[in-house]
């Protein structure tokens, strides 16, 4: 996918973009592996989808190093369309063709012979549970079936990089998860996917890394869980059979008891250290648990937390 051994399929260093006096994104660094999910979550107007316009050469950053496939998108957008494809926020498919002949267009654009387009649209149609669909117009088809086939034109240039602008939105949730399946089976076949999205669930299930972008910056960026972690609320949850248990295991990690359910809930950033270190003190006083759980907070509270605060600090976890 690279001249380069070993790059990432994107990276950026210091992207910045300005409408007027309205700064849209403040020098953002980010890096996507080969063959891996990258969510960027954000409020509206953060800056997700000039991010994306710009990764995917439609429009010019003020300044940055941005690098796609390898390639630099400035100096050689060309090189980089080759290699990507993009499904935006809006369908581009013609609601007047079916749904083959919006394929075979696609086709025609990327000016494959004949009979290969031909192939082409029926492996789509049939890899998108749309071949019963295909010589349908497209304005039969549900919301559901449309952002399929919106993601099926992306495809007929067999791009190894996609940039999708929240693709799921106004989904179904049954829709939804089978767009997600899509989206994984394109990943397993090495595909790099790029995706924006304000469904929170969405990013917590699909994303090997998320960045959360707010106020044109990247304010936090983790796995789902490292950024999890990175907002109070998390805790250990203790179970004991008895009351004086209990009560030993309060005095000896602290935390909140609960005497009607002989629970204990002790303060974690749910990491493997924390959760060892409760253990080896419950151990060493000889105290052992009838049940155990860890609980953590969930991307909600993460984006709440981080997000509509312009001074904050960023947090990146590695």
């Amino acid at each position: 996918m690279s001249d380069i051994p070993n790059a990432p399929a994107i990276s950026a260093t210091g992207l910045r973009k300005s409408f007027g006096d309205h700064v849209v994104l403040d020098g953002i660094d980010l890096t996507v592996p080969a063959g891996t999910i990258y969510s960027m979550l954000g409020p509206n107007g953060a800056g997700k989808t000039t991010t994306v316009q710009i990764l995917s050469t439609l429009s010019a950053a003020d300044s940055g190093d941005i690098r796609v496939g390898g390639h630099d998108v400035t100096a050689d957008p060309g090189a980089v369309r080759e290699l990507i494809g993009v499904t935006g926020q809006f369908s581009a498919i013609d609601e007047l063709l079916t749904g083959r002949e919006n394929l075979l267009l696609m086709g025609d654009l990327w000016h494959l012979p004949r009979r290969d387009r031909a192939r082409r649209a029926d492996d789509l149609l049939a890899r998108f549970d749309l071949a019963e669909a295909g010589n349908k117009v497209a304005s039969a088809y549900s919301g559901g079936m449309q952002r399929r086939l919106d993601l099926a034109m992306t495809l007929v240039g067999e791009p190894r990089i996609i940039f999708l602008d929240e693709p799921t939105v106004g989904l179904d949730p049954r829709s939804r998860r089978a767009m997600w399946d899509v989206i994984r089976d394109l990943v397993a076949g090495g595909v790099t996917i790029f995706l924006t999205t304000q469904y929170l669930e969405e990013a917590d299930a699909l994303a090997h890394r998320i960045a959360v972008l707010d106020h044109g910056r990247i304010v936090a960026e983790g796995t789902a869980d490292q950024l999890k972690r990175l907002v109070p609320g998390g805790h250990i949850r203790l179970d004991f059979d008895s009351r004086p248990d209990l009560d030993r295991a309060a005095e000896l990690l602290g935390g909140v008891p609960r005497a009607e359910d002989l629970t204990l809930a002790v303060p974690s950033d749910g990491g493997v250290a924390t959760l060892r270190s409760v253990l080896d003190r419950l151990d060493a006083a000889g105290l052992e648990p009838a049940g155990l759980s860890v609980h953590t907070p969930d991307l909600d509270d993460v984006f709440l937390t981080l997000t509509g605060d312009p001074g904050r600090t960023p947090a990146t976890t590695r």
